[in-house]
């Protein structure tokens, strides 16, 4: 199984590039970087940066949407960065989140988002596309595998369904994991070769999980809002529901600037034993060899690969980066 690492584009451009160089030299497989217009630098610009400076660790946008970007200029996108990284680059896209909201615009639908993906797709393949009667195709193509981020069981369905690989945000836990895992596959029914699965998750190297757990009331802040109460409570997290937006927390409660405002804001919602119990079952929270094991875990339950995100938005993953290569990475 791969190891990855989320990196957002948070600093100026050099420095975000030595961070996905130093993540290559540690030894981690792959490097994601997010995409939000106004949150961080341009992450086309970063990843082709980054190609540049690397020579073996994959790179993956998680991801990118046809929301705030025409299709076409995805795919164009898409293709500087393939011609500079050849076989290293992953497309990831989504319904749109942080990149959306805060320019007053929605989410992508399931056929907005099966739209895209297709019209990207064969962009990428040297085809020609109707674009509402006008029928164009681009110069210099280049392959690009395209990834589909997914929570939601109709949009794990479309993941299996049109797919190179899907990025699954539903964490470790075994159950959820086991369920999201069993969706892709109805949607790949037929396919013969299901999509790549990569799972992602908080993870953090602690010798207290009970402390530092607090840290991560906002992203079960976030999930509940976007209508996951149900999920955690099927793996025993039960929180309620704060109101959107949140005193406190801008430009939303997951990607807080300020983050422990957005930890004390969530407090009346989600208590600490809550969670130390989404650290416990949905994260990568505790030793190396907790971690180790569990990442042995989410091996065996089929996935291809992990990627492990710090909790914050906006400074770069150094102690992340040097805690999992040094006490993770070799009881792989």
């Amino acid at each position: 199984m791969r190891v990855g690492v989320r990196i957002p584009p948070c600093a100026p451009v050099t420095e975000v590039v030595a961070a996905a160089a130093e993540a290559e030299r540690l030894g981690f497989d792959e490097v994601w970087l997010p995409d939000s217009q106004l949150l961080w630098r341009d992450v086309f610009t970063v990843a082709a940066t980054a190609a540049a400076a690397t020579s073996r660790v994959t790179l993956g946008i998680a991801v990118s949407t046809v929301v705030t970007r025409h299709p076409s200029v995805v795919a164009s996108a898409a293709r500087t960065v393939g011609e500079v990284a050849l076989d290293r680059f992953v497309l990831g896209l989504g319904v749109g989140n942080s990149s959306v909201v805060p320019v007053g615009l929605r989410a992508s639908t399931g056929s907005e988002l099966r739209s895209g993906l297709a019209t990207i797709r064969a962009l990428l393949a040297g085809e020609e596309v109707d674009f509402g009667g006008v029928r164009s195709r681009m110069r210099d193509p280049v392959p690009v595998p395209l990834h589909v981020a997914a929570s939601g069981p109709r949009n794990l369905r479309l993941a299996g369904e049109i797919a190179d690989g899907v990025i699954l945000l539903s964490g470790v836990s075994p159950r959820t994991l086991a369920a999201a895992t069993s969706t892709v596959r109805e949607g790949a029914a037929g396919r013969g070769t299901p999509p790549r699965t990569t799972v992602s998750a908080y993870c953090k190297v602690t010798d207290d999980v009970e402390r530092d757990a607090r840290e991560l009331k906002p992203v079960c802040a976030g999930i509940a809002q976007n209508g996951g109460v149900s999920f955690l409570a099927l793996a025993g997290v039960h929180v309620d529901v704060p109101p959107i937006p949140l005193p406190g927390a801008y430009p939303d409660v997951v990607h807080a600037e300020d983050w422990a405002a957005a930890v004390a804001a969530c407090g009346p919602y989600i208590s600490d034993e809550a969670a130390v119990a989404f650290a416990r079952e949905f994260c990568l929270f505790g030793s190396g060899e907790e971690i180790a094991h569990r990442l042995e875990a989410v091996r065996a339950a089929g996935a291809d690969a992990v990627f492990l995100q710090h909790v914050g938005s906006y400074d770069l993953p150094y102690p992340l980066l040097n805690d999992v290569a040094g006490k993770v990475l070799p009881l792989l």
